[in-house]
Parts: structure tokens; sequence; C-alpha cells
């Protein structure tokens, strides 16, 4: 038995991109920068995806960035923005990405950026308060970086408001919308977040590549020197076959998404239910259990045991789930977001697992997890 509720961490790809990856592969081998027939052939397909992701996303096609992923988008975008925007400030949270929190702490350190983490409420929930009096008492050019859905515990970010209070206190809004990207239709222009962050494997395409989103006029270089690829923001020959993969990626996910979405939310519903009624004890993390305030593919939860290794037990009866993020998983570090909302939640002596669904998955899945949980917990229990 081989069950998936890992997608936080990357979703399988669609037979649809696959089938576009293998055909790209076997099309075009000539170097996008090249000014021959093949590497103009190259550049067409490049330019083409871009186009489609810009269209997908209500942006000019100038906007949109292709780099290795959404880790590299966030470095990409706090690093430059202190060299070309004259920020002095940047203001983001506790339990974001690491990808956020070392790339400032750096800037921190080397650089002598001030750097805030606004307060959070009940829940991990952003204090939207706070960041507007941090605002409005501070002179100096700020950035604020903070993500539309966290990928542990899933809360949803109100985007409108916190641009709408960046605007009138004329800060830059980053948002790492890597979670969110391909599972909700988000227009940037009705939005107006400045930067914005995607990875494809989250949303069924490969590995390995993934976009910025840079409003036009706001950023002129990166910081990986060497060529004019990218607009110039992005130098190195581009994965040409990822990117097209992606594109398709975000067209499919875009296309199917109202059936999808529906899907999904019904199977996070009926894996609330069920986990409530077959474990009592179990709590919810965060506000993932609140289907209006979270993302509707991710479940975080606590259990009522002391067992790290809890989801080795689920690996061994074939079924995989994050204990946290997945960038921590594997090296046995505890998760900055659970810890930070841990006395808060009344969970600091509890195993917590991430349940994350996708468009593969069935209630049938949603069984067989509280099947194994229950066994894992047994056993435990019982040594």
């Amino acid at each position: 038995m081989n069950i998936y509720l890992d997608n936080a961490a990357t979703t399988p790809m669609r037979p649809e991109v696959i089938k576009t990856m293998t055909k790209t592969l076997q099309v075009f081998f000539g170097n996008p920068s090249s000014s021959h027939k093949l590497g103009r052939s190259a550049r067409f397909a490049i330019e083409n995806s871009r186009r489609t992701i810009a269209k997908l996303l209500n942006v000019r096609s100038a906007e949109i960035i292709f780099t290795s992923g959404g880790t590299e988008v966030n470095n990409l975008i706090l690093t430059t923005v202190i060299q070309q925007l004259k920020v002095k400030r940047i203001i983001t949270s506790p339990i974001e990405h690491k990808s956020v929190l070392e790339t400032s702490s750096q800037l921190f350190k080397n650089q002598g950026i001030i750097l805030e983490f606004v307060k959070l409420k009940s829940h991990g929930r952003v204090d939207l308060e706070d960041l507007e009096n941090r605002l409005q008492n501070f002179s100096f050019t700020t950035l604020v970086s903070l993500m539309h859905a966290n990928n542990e515990i899933g809360n949803i970010l109100p985007l409108k408001k916190v641009s709408a209070i960046c605007k009138k206190y004329k800060a830059w809004f980053h948002s790492d919308t890597v979670q969110t990207i391909g599972h909700y239709k988000l227009n940037m222009q009705q939005i107006g977040v400045d930067f914005a962050s995607a990875g494809a494997h989250k949303f069924y395409g490969p590995l390995g590549v993934g976009f910025a989103f840079i409003r036009k006029g706001s950023l002129q270089k990166g910081f990986i020197h060497g060529g004019v690829q990218e607009l110039g923001i992005r130098a190195g020959t581009e994965n040409l076959y990822g990117i097209v993969a992606m594109a398709k990626a975000l067209e499919c996910s875009m296309q199917y998404l109202d059936k999808e979405h529906s899907v999904i939310e019904d199977l996070k519903k009926y894996a609330i239910f069920e986990l409530k009624k077959a474990i009592p004890e179990v709590q919810f993390n965060g506000l993932s259990d609140n289907l209006q305030q979270s993302i509707y593919t991710i479940l975080s939860i606590s259990l009522p045991i002391q067992d790290d290794v809890l989801h080795f037990c689920l690996d061994l009866k074939g079924i995989a789930v994050a204990q946290g993020s997945s960038c921590l998983s594997g090296i046995g570090l505890s998760s900055h977001v659970i810890h930070t909302i841990s006395e808060q939640e009344n969970i600091k002596n509890k195993t917590t697992l991430r349940i994350s669904l996708g468009r593969t998955n069935t209630k049938k899945d949603i069984d067989a997890l509280i099947i194994a949980l229950k066994e894992c917990i047994n056993t435990s229990n019982s040594l």
C-alpha cells in the first residue's frame, strides 16, 4: 500500500505535463540565447511559456522571471530590494518559510538591515494591527514579506488587506505564494503585491523550476551574474524543459481548478470529521481545520503521544505524511512554525503531523491513514 499525503512538499506531475515535457525534450535542444534557428525556436518556447503564465496571473510578460524554484525567488527578492530600492527594514513573521527567515537574518547580520517580526495572534494569525503600527511609526523604506498560505499549518493571509496597508505607508510588499499559485485564481493586479514567489512542483509541475513575479520597473538586476538572461535579473541558461512544463502545469491547474478545489476541500472536511471521531484527543494546529481561513490542501494535527518516530511508523505502513516542513524533515530538525505556536496551542509535548492533500487522493486514503494512526498510537502506548 502506498498512499501519498505530502502534497505540500511536492505534487506528482500531471500526465499532460509529462507529455509536454517529454515532447519538449525531444524537439528542442538549442540554447535559447543562440541566434540560429534552433536557438530561436527554444527562445520562442520560453517566451510563449512566459506569456501563458503572465496571462493566467493577469500581469505583463516582462514581470515573470524564471528561476530554479520558490527558495531562489525568496532569496532573489529580499536580497535585491535591499540593493536597489534603498530598503532599510524588513518586516516578516516568525512562521515564514526558512528561505525568507534565513535570508532576512543574513541581511540583518551582514548589511545592517533592521529586521522586525510582526506579532502573531491566536492560532498563528498575523496581527494586521501590529503590522500597521510598525509601518506608521517608521520613516525608513520597508519591505513587508508575508506568505499567502503557511506551508505547515495552512493559515491564509488576507493579501488584499496587507497590500492596502503597505500601500498606505509606501512599503514594498512581497508574498511567498508558493503554496497558493496554481490552487487559487490569483489576479496579481487586483491583489496589489509587488513581488511573489512560485515553484512548479507545488502545482503538479516538475521539480527545480519556478518563477518570480516582479512588478515592472521595480528591480533591474539580480544576484546571479554572468549573462543577460531573464531581462538581466537572473543570469544563466534557462531550464527550457522545466519552464515549458511549468507553464503547462499552471494552465492545467487553472483549467481544472474549480472541480479539483471542490473535491479536495470535501476530502479535507471528511478528514477532519473522521479524525475527530476516531481520535477524540486530536488537535488541529493553527487554522488548518477552519475551511474559510486555511488553504484547502493542508491539515496539521497534533496527537497525544510523545513519539518522534510516528511518521516512520506510518512510512512503514506505506503512508507518506510530513512531520513538518519537507525542508526540515530529513535532517532531524523540529519545525520552527510548530515551536512558535506550541505553547499558545498547548501542543508542546505532542507529536505533530502535516497531512497535505492533492488531486489524486480519495476518501480511501483518509480511511487508511486513520487506521494506521490508531495502530501506531496503540503500539506506542503499549511500549
